[in-house]
């Protein structure tokens, strides 16, 4: 006889599921006046905080699957919120840059994206903050 599954509610991929919504909402809550999506954002969230690079590296520093990150790109590009070029030295490059609109984004929600860390800092405890973002990231290390 197999062993019996946890309960779901001590389930890891349905515990993370339920705190994904948990941490999106107030997120989905902040940009619902800006007009682009929480991947959107991630997006152009990368692009300020490292600069201009190529989509392949894009789509994994954004956790974009390639199809979406391209899909994404087209719509921020149409709503002037970066730029995609070709590399000078490997024309099969794609380099994507954010544009200043799409920076006065980041720059306008900064405030708000900064209180709600601050916020689940304070319902966490800082230590227990660090711990879980080290504890997610081992896992993401164990996937590789």
């Amino acid at each position: 006889m197999a062993d019996p599954l946890p309960s779901t509610s001590r389930s890891l991929p349905i515990a993370l599921i339920r705190a994904r919504e948990a941490v999106m909402a107030p997120i989905r809550d902040m940009l619902s006046e800006t007009g682009i999506t929480e991947q959107q954002w991630r997006v152009l969230r990368v692009l300020a905080e490292h600069g201009p690079m190529d989509t392949s590296t894009l789509a994994t520093r954004a956790a974009l699957l390639f199809p979406s990150l391209t899909r994404i790109a087209n719509t921020l590009r149409k709503k002037e919120l970066l730029t995609q070029t070709r590399d000078e030295s490997d024309r099969r490059r794609q380099l994507v840059r954010i544009t200043p609109k799409g920076q006065k984004i980041i720059d306008d929600n900064t405030h708000e994206a900064t209180r709600i860390i601050e916020d689940f800092k304070t319902t966490l405890g800082n230590e227990n903050y660090e711990t879980l973002l080290n504890l997610l990231e081992k896992i993401l290390k164990t996937k590789t």
